[in-house]
């Protein structure tokens, strides 16, 4: 974690001439609370917590938290009425109707900071570890009180304990774009927040990187952050962790069944992601009920295809393939090509290479590496940029047979066919050649 703060994003108010000041949470929690009227002032008690409203970019402080101990109602200060902060407490404007102010209501989108916030983890990416909120920084702009970072520094936890003196080398502030909650709804209906990337963010991150982090979190807080991954980051991720991880993923994934009668449909999607290859490496090292569960789950055909690899019999070519592949006709032309390419929806990694067949049969006539496509003249035909013959794997050979086949040539990807010369499918090098990576890759 870098020991400087990120830059503010859109923060505003700063140009010069207007006054503003950064707070600490740890500064104002128990700071007396008074409120005026005319020339005088009551104290009405001290600040338990800030109640701050979730938004973009950065959640606002919506009102004071006051408690006044057992057997006495809360108190909500609402921001509107609070007239100027300073060392000796916080200065509020009365209720325009007198007596007390109301009781604290909790509402959709609000968060307790000091009860939701402090001390809960934040996962730290580039650090591969969690992280704890240790205090909240906010800035003071033009009357408004913004939650901009956290500190997860030693000093943040010395200054919840009075102990502001003992500084311990910089603050680590961290920007709060990177650690909104998962879900605003669990944020304000449980005490157990777990903080993370935004999950926006979670979809642009590497496989590799979330599988690092997950393997360094255990319990709720691994629950929390596979369950904010998208089927597809899902698989992704399950296929790069490790295999203790993998089994403490899949266990998760499991007991939801007791609770959520969803879980089926959430798993299923998850391993219609992954390849034939990366099921039988997953359900390689889970135990044996959880096999049984998942194989359910599957299509009768995939089913037996992992069953095939998974049994002591070497797996052949038909049991390991894909149906991720694109296809045009010899006279296509490279236009056509190019745009069934751009309309296909698949991730840059899953086109290494175009196949030409023969509509009626499927029967493979040549293949075109995308480099050479994108040189080539739109209007010239797929057959004037296609290679034949194409090496190919047959049907019935064997996991060994394919590995020499990639050794030999350097293919990224390698067509199946079967006797009569039809693309049954395609074996992709990385799970071939480096077990379960995920897409081949360049």
């Amino acid at each position: 974690m870098a020991n400087t703060a990120p830059p503010i994003p859109r923060i505003p108010d700063l140009s010069p001439g207007l006054a503003h000041r950064f707070l600490f949470l740890s500064d104002l929690l128990k700071k007396p609370v008074y409120a005026l009227h005319a020339e005088e002032s009551d104290r009405i008690g001290r600040l338990t917590d800030l109640v701050v409203q979730l938004k973009e970019p950065f959640p606002e402080v919506v009102g004071l938290y006051l408690e006044h101990g057992w057997g006495h109602p809360t108190e909500f200060v609402s921001w509107q009425n609070v007239l100027r902060i300073e060392d000796d407490g916080f200065f509020v404007s009365r209720p325009s109707e007198g007596g007390p102010f109301p009781p604290f209501v909790d509402q959709q989108g609000w968060l307790l900071l000091e009860q939701h916030l402090l001390g809960k983890s934040i996962l730290d990416l580039d650090g591969r570890r969690t992280e704890v909120v240790n205090d909240i920084h906010f800035l003071e702009a033009k009357g408004r009180l913004l939650l901009v970072h956290v500190d997860t520094s030693f000093n943040g936890f010395l200054r919840r304990w009075g102990l502001s003196r003992l500084k311990w080398r910089d603050d680590d502030l961290i920007s709060w774009k990177f650690v909104q909650p998962l879900t605003v709804e669990d944020a304000v209906a449980t005490d157990t927040v777990t903080l993370s990337v935004a999950r926006t963010q979670l979809a642009e991150l590497p496989a590799e990187d979330l599988a690092d982090a997950l393997e360094e979190l255990t319990g709720e807080k691994q629950e929390a952050l596979f369950s904010a991954l998208d089927s597809e980051k899902a698989a992704e991720t399950l296929v790069e962790a490790e295999p203790r991880a993998q089994r403490q993923l899949i266990g998760l994934l499991l007991a939801v069944h007791h609770a959520n009668s969803a879980w089926k449909e959430r798993a299923r999607t998850i391993l219609s992601e992954m390849s034939v290859p990366q099921l039988a490496t997953l359900l390689s090292v889970l135990p044996h009920d959880d096999v049984d569960q998942l194989l359910a789950l599957l299509p009768a055909e995939r089913q037996g295809r992992v069953k095939n690899i998974l049994s002591d019999q070497e797996p052949k070519a038909r049991d390991l393939i894909s149906s991720d592949w694109l296809a045009v006709s010899p006279t296509s032309t490279v236009g056509d090509a190019l745009a069934l390419i751009r309309g296909s929806g698949k991730e840059p990694g899953n086109v290494s290479y175009l196949y030409c067949v023969k509509e009626a049969g499927k029967t493979l006539e040549g293949v075109i590496d995308l480099r050479a496509l994108v040189l080539a003249p739109d209007k010239a035909p797929a057959s004037q940029v296609m290679v034949s013959p194409v090496v190919t794997a047959d049907a019935a050979q064997t996991r060994d047979d394919i590995a020499e086949i990639f050794s030999k040539y350097h293919y990224r990807m390698l067509p199946v066919v079967d006797e009569q010369d039809r693309i049954l499918g395609v074996i992709r090098y990385n799970e071939i050649m480096k077990g379960t990576t995920g897409r081949a890759r360049e």
